[in-house]
């Protein structure tokens, strides 16, 4: 069997015996990659802290017949030690590094790799606030996947926007028809740096209000909680102050009660 060679960013380990590990990467080439690291668990292990949580290395394995396993790794870069010294710094990774392992399968492209490594080096640098990187994360990692939402155009008609009334179930903002009941609209501020999150202008998000990057942040939990349909459960440690909170529990109901509304289209991320 086939030995091959791959960049990765681990995602999450777990015991295996008394020795080992399975590790869970999102890797470069592969997508993601679940394999055994034998031995790591000992003190004088070869891998060391190469294979924790955030770390990014290149990786060798061997093809095995149902789970490979790792024979050597190489530190590209380590994030650990930065994230895990501020806690909202750990809490959005550990919401992003989730996502990553709920979206992403042997087919990912490498645009998911590359965006998960970009905002953990940029967490673990403090270039932007732990919320809004991990805000701009997700909305983007839910695009490559195919639900890029619309914070303009109704994502139901296509209709020109703007519009206000914001359905996660449809995907974004809506008309005013197609708007249920009780739906809740947005200012121009907050659709405005959504926008800005999900295109990486980062001038526009760092300097928002923290008013409306609060209610953005609520926004981007409640479509990621919907999207990922077993829910994000790193998400609820993150520190989200002053903000409503959609749970896991909130998804499951507003599945129940889609069901009379109109099916919203894919859609992908921007290329630009």
């Amino acid at each position: 069997m086939p030995l091959y060679r791959d960049e990765v960013v681990v995602l999450r380990t777990h015991k295996l015996g008394e020795a080992d590990r399975i590790v869970t990467m999102l890797s470069r080439q592969h997508g993601k990659i679940r394999a055994v690291a034998k031995g790591v668990r000992r003190t004088a292990s070869k891998f060391g802290a190469r294979l924790e949580p955030f770390m990014v290395a290149d990786v060798q394995f061997f093809e095995g017949r149902t789970l490979d396993t790792i024979t050597q790794a190489v530190t590209i870069a380590s994030y650990g030690a930065e994230i895990a010294s501020d806690y909202g710094s750990y809490t959005a990774a550990s919401a992003m590094v989730e996502t990553a392992d709920k979206l992403t399968e042997a087919d990912a492209t490498h645009q998911q790799y590359l965006l998960l490594v970009g905002a953990l080096r940029s967490l673990s640098r403090g270039e932007h606030g732990s919320s809004v990187t991990l805000d701009s994360y997700l909305l983007r990692a839910l695009s490559m996947a195919g639900w890029a939402p619309s914070f303009n155009d109704c994502a139901v008609s296509g209709a020109p926007g703007p519009h206000s009334a914001f359905v996660v179930q449809l995907g974004g903002v809506v008309s005013d028809e197609l708007a249920p009941p009780g739906t809740p609209r947005l200012d121009a501020d907050t659709l405005g740096l959504l926008s800005a999150l999900l295109s990486g202008d980062w001038p526009s998000a760092d300097g928002a209000a923290e008013r409306v990057k609060s209610q953005a942040s609520g926004i981007v939990a409640a479509y990621a909680q919907w999207h990922l349909e077993r829910g994000l459960r790193s998400l609820q440690h993150v520190d989200r102050s002053n903000q409503t909170t959609f749970t896991l529990r909130d998804a499951q109901l507003a599945r129940q009660r889609a069901s009379a509304l109109p099916a919203a289209p894919d859609r992908k991320a921007p290329t630009t």
